[in-house]
């Protein structure tokens, strides 16, 4: 590790390091609400202080490792609250331990720094120009905060119902684990070809059957933190947070990627025409 990258490193503890402390200060001091709006509002105290960090490190990359920190601490707040141990309270702990850790340690071993910010907000830093920082505000820090808390909902009935172990937590435990196992070969997979292939499209392993077998796997991560809550009783509506991670990477983050892909691949045009985009299924021959 380079000199410059140990120091983005501290920066970015110090920074979450900040966030977290603004909001278990916030989940605190509000009692009286309800445990969906206590995590609200802390969730809120903590964007906006990764936010100050951002904007402070004019870089908002700084942002990235949020989407698989906030989980955990949601999950560790809710198991505190009124616990029901059994087989449901340790799976959805383990699998969001798992699946937290994997993302924010893969996110970690590809960062190059704090001189280093996403393509995606490099090119809205061109369009927006003196608004980017309002657009990072809204686009880059709040939306996802709020589209990975409405995810996290169903894990307060998952973590504190007395309801008893069912097969649909055993569906629930299959779905969220292949879903962790399916991220984690994918992302391995393409560090592996980017590795000896650093122009071309994968089309090894899971990405012979899918466009993004990464971004699948993480949508069915979300469904299976959504089958604990229902096994635990959470109303149907909960479902909202798997629905809206589905129409992220389908309308919003796969068009984006894809895009960015045909301009610097050349080879990945005709993976379009033959290969899934998301769903993983036989790809056509060409």
């Amino acid at each position: 590790m380079t000199g410059i990258r140990a120091r983005s490193f501290v920066y970015v503890v110090l920074v979450y390091a900040g966030a977290l402390g603004a909001a278990a200060a916030i989940a605190h001091s509000t009692p009286a609400l309800d445990p969906l709006w206590r995590v609200a509002l802390a969730d809120l105290a903590a964007t906006i202080v990764v936010f100050v960090g951002s904007r402070r490190a004019n870089n908002s990359s700084l942002y990235d490792p949020y989407w698989s920190v906030l989980p955990i601490a949601i999950a560790a707040w809710f198991a505190s609250l009124a616990p029901h141990l059994g087989p449901r309270f340790a799976l959805v702990l383990l699998a969001v331990t798992l699946w937290g850790v994997r993302l924010t340690w893969n996110w970690a071993r590809g960062w190059k720094g704090i001189h280093h910010e996403d393509w995606r907000y490099v090119d809205i830093r061109q369009k927006t120009g003196r608004l980017y920082w309002p657009a990072s505000f809204l686009g880059i820090h709040l939306f996802p905060t709020a589209l990975t808390y409405l995810g996290s909902l169903p894990m307060l009935p998952a973590l504190t119902s007395p309801a008893a172990f069912s097969p649909l937590d055993g569906l629930a435990a299959l779905v969220t684990f292949a879903a962790i196992a399916i991220e984690s070969i994918a992302d391995e997979q393409l560090r592996a070809f980017r590795t000896d292939h650093p122009s071309g499209a994968c089309d090894q392993g899971l990405w012979k059957y899918s466009r993004h077998p990464n971004y699948f796997g993480e949508i069915l991560f979300w469904v299976g933190l959504w089958l604990f809550g229902l096994a635990a009783g959470a109303p149907l509506w909960m479902g909202v947070g798997p629905a809206a991670m589905l129409a992220l990477f389908l309308f919003v983050s796969i068009p984006l990627a894809e895009k960015h892909a045909v301009a610097r691949r050349p080879d990945f045009a005709q993976r379009i025409n033959a290969v899934p985009r998301l769903f993983p299924w036989f790809p056509k021959k060409t």
